[in-house]
């Protein structure tokens, strides 16, 4: 397979293309899941992260989502009142709280993900073994990179600044108006 110098605008038009319709459609599809199981969407990606890497602390968690810490507690309080999530004493450290997934509403979520399990498989199956192994390396590769991305965007602060008020001085009458 031969390798492009990156910053080829020819070859990366498609690239970016291809990936913000999948990222809309992976964002709406999310966002659909959310609104089955009553949560918001950033909730919902919440419980995944801990079903892909495990219980965590917020902090933990907090690093791999990208969010600050008061948001994840915002996150996990309504998580748990939801019953996706519970928080327990670290056996190793008491002064540290683990959040663990709770194992028995994942079989709602799972319910949700049957229907786009068996089409991502049949979709899979065009594929060569080699041709899988690219498509994986740069799924992975591209997840690295937007979760630097998004890291870079929190820690710069604000795009823009609140619009400042501005006094409007009133208009003086004109000096014809104020002659009648």
């Amino acid at each position: 397979m031969s390798r492009k110098p990156a910053g080829c605008g020819e070859s990366l038009a498609p690239i970016q293309q291809a990936g913000r319709q999948l990222s809309c459609q992976t964002i709406m599809f999310h966002q659909t899941v959310a609104d089955r199981l009553g949560l918001n969407l950033t909730d919902h990606k919440c419980v995944d992260f801990l079903l892909l890497h495990g219980p965590r602390t917020a902090g933990e968690l907090a690093q791999l989502t990208s969010l600050t810490t008061g948001a994840i507690t915002a996150v996990l309080d309504r998580l748990e009142k939801a019953g996706y999530v519970r928080r327990e004493p670290d056996p190793s450290d008491r002064r540290r709280v683990i959040v663990h997934p709770v194992l028995e509403r994942l079989a709602e979520i799972g319910e949700l993900f049957t229907d786009l399990s068996q089409r991502v498989q049949l979709l899979a199956s065009r594929y060569s073994e080699d041709e899988l192994r690219v498509i994986i390396d740069f799924m992975n590769r591209s997840c690295d990179v937007l979760h630097e991305a998004a890291i870079h965007l929190r820690d710069a602060g604000s795009m823009a600044s609140p619009p400042r008020k501005t006094k409007v001085p009133k208009k003086k009458a004109s000096a014809a108006k104020t002659r009648r």
